[in-house]
């Protein structure tokens, strides 16, 4: 059943999603959130297209045109970096014009490899010789990228495993799904090329399971809900998604745990697919932005909680090597906790 508990739903028009969308189910359009530390200012290149390059594709034809890989061209489209015109092109199945002007801006490249930093703090919920699973803090980002060089979960899982797999790039080694930088909890990280294989054909398939918890604003008025709106960029806000009529298929179901003085409500939310700010994004347009979530409702809160009040308790795969089913469990993190606790008090 689907929520009709907003007051008002909108969506809006985003641009197209590239039809080929990303190798697996996971979606790794936005980069890690975090201050910018660039230092150089970035390289502009600009391509005019001829009439024997009119006709193909956005991304592959600017992958020949820059001699790098398609998915690198297809990262700098889904980031807002190819315009024409000075208006942003957003999707690399676009087919190219004769006579188009095409804007490149390539941001300064972060290490080619990130250094190992023993002082990131790491929770080790599990690990064997395929697969650490981690319980993340809230504040920690998943990976390099975007100005961010050291103290992310990579780095220091590189301190601790030495080793990772690399199909997930040299930003991103071992890193097959994320939490953004402010959601708490479970995480699956691959040590080797073939756990790295079978774990992400297992998003692809949709046979991993993650539950969350999230303290919302309002009560939902429907204590069970499903939630099928696709996502896409924003098509003002590049920091931002949306639910929009060209998006991607996203599916996301909740159900109320317990609501406070009809204020706010604990949620236990799941997801079917894995869409950049997924839950943030649907929870807002039904009318229940998460508490802290600064991005989709800039609201104070009384715990001047900064960052939204989400957190991954539970976790289930087939163990890439054994074909063992793997369930883990993560406490809600002590500030989340104690918000519970105040508003237990009060209600």
């Amino acid at each position: 059943m689907k929520s009709n508990s907003a007051d008002s739903m909108e969506s809006v028009e985003c641009g197209l999603e590239d039809e080929a969308g990303s190798a697996y189910d996971v979606d790794w359009s936005e980069e890690p959130e975090g201050e910018e530390q660039e230092t150089t200012s970035p390289e502009v290149r600009r391509f005019k297209v001829t009439a024997s390059e009119a006709g193909g594709r956005l991304d592959l034809g600017l992958s020949e045109l820059m001699s790098c890989s398609r998915s690198r061209v297809q990262k700098l489209i889904k980031s807002g970096k190819v315009t024409c015109l000075g208006k942003v092109i957003d999707s690399g199945s676009c087919r190219l014009e004769q006579g188009q002007v095409l804007q490149v801006e390539l941001p300064p490249l972060v290490p080619a490899v990130p250094l190992p930093d023993p002082d990131v703090l790491l929770d080790i919920v599990y690990e064997d010789d395929s697969i650490v699973v981690v319980n993340k803090q809230r504040g920690l980002i998943v990976h390099p990228g975007a100005g961010v060089t050291s103290g992310t979960l990579v780095n220091g899982l590189l301190a601790h495993c030495h080793d990772l797999s690399g199909i997930g790039g040299v930003e991103r080694p071992g890193i097959v799904h994320r939490l953004d930088k402010d959601t708490s909890g479970l995480l699956v990280v691959s040590k080797n090329d073939a756990a790295h294989l079978s774990l992400s054909e297992q998003f692809a398939q949709r046979q991993v399971t993650k539950y969350y918890l999230a303290l919302v604003y309002g009560v939902p008025e429907s204590a069970h809900g499903l939630i099928e709106q696709p996502i896409g960029r924003h098509p003002s806000d590049r920091k931002r998604m949306a639910v929009c009529s060209r998006g991607r298929t996203a599916k996301t179901e909740y159900q109320v745990l317990e609501s406070f003085l009809a204020k706010y409500a604990w949620l236990k939310i799941h997801l079917f697919t894995g869409r950049t700010h997924q839950i943030r994004v649907h929870m807002a347009w039904i009318g229940h932005p998460l508490v802290g979530d600064l991005l989709y409702k800039p609201r104070k809160n009384p715990w001047n909680l900064e960052g939204q009040a989400l957190h991954c308790n539970y976790l289930s795969f087939r163990h890439p090597k054994t074909g063992a089913v793997l369930e883990f469990t993560a406490p809600v993190p002590t500030v989340l906790q104690n918000i519970l606790t105040d508003l237990g008090a009060k209600g």
